[in-house]
Order: structure tokens, then sequence, then C-alpha cells
């Protein structure tokens, strides 16, 4: 199928879905009504995960919308709408996956024990979004460092004194 079949027929719901069993993506040429029908953007992420992307901001503040986007593209927490960035189950989501995502976490979920060792696990660094509190924790720290040397730089000044942390930075 075509782009432009797809922006000729972007009104007619029947002719859309089938259009996004095809290509998840084709989202980004329907109508705002379709883009704004569960239904209509459920059936593009189960095709592709990245097409949500192209959903209506009113279903960005779906969790479970949201929840599908994550699960098989975890960096499309980007566009989850603020309240969701402070869901946890959401966070979790997507970070255990793409540690990168505690960038768009809430302040709260930045001090979330659970939410910043998953995040670090996954990639070390990422302990530079993390909450001040966390970056001073010695265990977050050497979870973090073992991940990645350069977590270490992201560390509070006090816990890069830490003769086990220097240690572990310099291996």
């Amino acid at each position: 199928m075509e782009i432009q079949e797809v922006i000729k027929h972007k009104e007619d719901k029947e002719f859309v879905l089938k259009a996004l069993k095809e290509n998840g993506k084709f989202l980004e040429f329907v109508s705002e009504d379709l883009k704004n029908d569960k239904e209509v953007v459920q059936v593009a992420l189960e095709q592709d995960c990245e097409a949500l992307e192209f959903a209506s901001d009113k279903l960005k503040e779906d969790k479970e919308i949201i929840m599908m986007g994550v699960k098989g593209a975890p960096w499309t927490i980007c566009y989850a709408s603020e309240k969701l960035r402070g869901d946890k189950e959401v966070v979790l989501a997507s970070c255990k996956n793409y540690g990168q995502a505690l960038y768009y976490a809430s302040e709260e979920l930045r001090d979330d024990e659970e939410v910043v060792k998953s995040a670090i696990e996954n990639k070390g660094a990422i302990i530079k979004y993390a909450s001040d509190r966390l970056r001073d924790d010695k265990e977050m720290a050497q979870i973090a460092v073992k991940q990645d040397k350069q977590a270490y730089h992201f560390l509070s000044w006090r816990i890069r004194q830490d003769e086990e942390i220097k240690a572990m930075y310099q291996a």
C-alpha cells in the first residue's frame, strides 16, 4: 500500500485499519479523528510500536496505549504525557530495556530506588539523571560504575572519594 492511498482514504476507518495492519506508521497520515480512535491506534501499535509518535495527545495520556508502545519500543516513553511519566509502572517498563528512559521520568521517580536501579543496570551513565540523593548512594554508584565506568563522573563528589568506587572506576 502507498502513502498516497492512505492520505486519500484518511477518514475511512475500515480502509485505515487495513492499512495500519500492513504498516503501523501510516498512522501519521490518517485524520485527526482516527489518530484519536483507540482501536485505530492499538492496531497501529500492534504492527509497529513506534507509531505511538502519531497518536493523538489524548491517547498519549492513556496508560494502556503508552504501555503498548513502551513494551515494544521502550524509547517511546518520550511521547507519554507528563502524568504517565510519573507513573511508576510505565517508567519501570521502559527503564528495564531502555535506561535512557530515566531522562523522561518525573522528578519523584528519579528519586525512586527501584526505578533508578532498573535504569542504571541497563545504562550506568544514566545515573546523571537520578536525584542527588541516589547519585550519593554507594549501592547505586557500584551498579552504575560496574555497568559503565563513565558513570563515575556523574556521582556525587563524596561518593567519588570512596575507595571502593574509585577502584572500580580505575580497574
